[in-house]
């Protein structure tokens, strides 16, 4: 339950605004200018402060960002990390998932690479809270869909 203190300073919200942005390469530019731009926030203030949480990625790393616009033209964002699915790719050393998974085998990955995605995963908000083995499953769930084999080994 919020307190009555929380309830009378929450702040009215203009906008959510989902965006998926290179680490490290927020500019004013598009996407990034025309969804801001729209709801008058700082462009310079988020672009700055986006990049800088973001430092540790390797450059072009994609992002999910959720920013919260609020009526008095200030926001908040939180940064989540890269989808499994780039995760699984990038490990897997493919442009693209399976035409048809299931049936074609696009790559293989073992369990060793799964368990270090599921490490950075669980350092997402949604995440924190979830046992490593529940996330595990769930990347191999996506490695399957995506047409990626997981192996115990590889050979």
């Amino acid at each position: 339950m919020a307190t009555l203190k929380e309830i009378l300073t929450r702040r009215p919200v203009a906008a959510t605004i989902r965006l998926t942005v290179p680490a490290g390469g927020a500019r004013p530019a598009p996407p990034v200018g025309p969804a801001l731009g729209q709801y008058r926030l700082n462009l310079m203030a988020f672009c700055k402060d986006f990049n800088a949480r973001t430092q540790k990625y390797k450059a072009d790393t994609p992002m999910a960002v959720t920013i919260t616009a609020f009526k008095d033209n200030t926001f908040e964002f939180t940064v989540k990390s890269p989808s499994v699915t780039w995760y699984l790719k990038k490990s897997a050393g493919i442009e693209s998932g399976s035409s048809r998974p299931g049936h074609v085998v696009a790559s293989t990955l073992s369990l060793k690479h799964i368990y270090e995605i599921a490490k950075v995963k669980q350092s997402d908000p949604y995440c924190q809270y979830m046992p490593l083995e529940s996330i595990c499953k769930s990347i191999i769930g996506t490695a399957n869909s995506t047409g990626i084999k997981v192996v115990k080994e590889l050979d």
